[in-house]
């Protein structure tokens, strides 16, 4: 285990609720903040459900779900926590308020991770009188079941932070990438939106159903996507001549395919059209069955295999 043992959570909806319960899971205390009344019934219920399946995953080895304690202030939550997670709403006062009433109470040596998924690190480190603690750690939802983490950090980062943060990340069993150079969405989100652009395109023009088109991308490339990444996968894709012999054989197929990829936007009428769509598929279920369904997928894809990792 890193030295971290006391951790605060700061804004505690679903991104929050999820963060403190695989924080929990890997026998850490959790202090934790958010404004809303009802957020220590909330949160509790969340880590009552999710915690099953961080036990299934094999998260939750001389833990306890009870390490937890709900603050009345930002400023009480942090007191004497080594790791924090932000998680407050994705707008920039907001954000910047938090940092004000926190950096006070700072110990030496702590680490503030932000979970934004929208904003720059360095429009961020405007809200601070000392940057140095701050670092983007940004997850993919739900964060107790998806090991992706994304990070960010730069000049005005303190000396050590990003490989300490990292070291945190992955003792609790996450995988990290590291950004060299921020942009809107980071990485993940940006390749997904790549692709739903595609598949929304295909919609539109009458292609595919929007079921078609989803269980296209899980019957198929994303089946091996689980497995490698695209490149990977495509530099196999060409026996022992690898990604060079590949990009020889494909690049005219792949810059026809790129030059007549489409551009749509979300106006009305498009929207309107997924939704319908989107009901087709569902078939009455509703977005909690769904999302449970989700979440015994990907507890089953990891334990299948965990053991294959490396």
């Amino acid at each position: 285990m890193s030295q971290v043992e006391r951790t605060a959570i700061l804004g505690a909806g679903v991104i929050g609720a999820s963060w403190a319960a695989i924080f929990l899971a890997s026998g850490r205390s959790v202090t934790v903040f958010d404004l809303d009344p009802n957020a220590e019934a909330s949160v509790r219920a969340y880590i009552e459900k999710a915690w099953p399946a961080l036990d299934e995953l094999g998260l939750t080895a001389c833990a306890t779900p009870d390490a937890i304690r709900f603050a009345p202030t930002a400023g009480e939550a942090v007191r004497g926590a080594q790791f924090i997670q932000e998680n407050v709403p994705e707008r920039l006062p907001i954000k910047h308020a938090t940092y004000a009433e926190i950096e006070p109470e700072l110990e030496d040596d702590v680490i503030v991770s932000s979970s934004t998924s929208g904003l720059t690190l360095e429009a961020l480190q405007e809200g601070w009188r000392d940057p140095k603690p701050l670092i983007l750690g940004h997850p993919f939802n739900p964060p107790h079941l998806i090991p992706l983490v994304e990070l960010t950090a730069n000049e005005k980062t303190g000396s050590g932070i990003l490989d300490r943060t990292e070291a945190f990340y992955e003792d609790i069993g996450k995988v990290t990438i590291r950004i060299n150079k921020g942009l809107p969405g980071h990485v993940a989100n940006r390749l997904q939106a790549a692709v739903w652009r595609e598949a929304v395109h295909m919609a539109v023009e009458g292609v595919a159903s929007v079921e078609d088109i989803d269980k296209a991308m899980w019957a198929g490339p994303g089946l091996r996507w689980a497995a490698m990444g695209p490149t990977t996968l495509f530099h196999l894709g060409a026996g022992k001549g690898g990604l060079q012999a590949f990009c020889d054989h494909f690049k005219d197929t792949f810059n026809g395919w790129w030059d007549g990829l489409g551009d749509p936007r979300l106006d009305d009428d498009v929207i309107k059209q997924l939704v319908d769509g989107m009901a087709a598929q569902a078939q009455g279920q509703s977005p909690k069955e769904l999302s449970a369904h989700r979440d015994n997928m990907l507890i089953a894809m990891q334990k299948a295999t965990k053991h294959l990792r490396t």
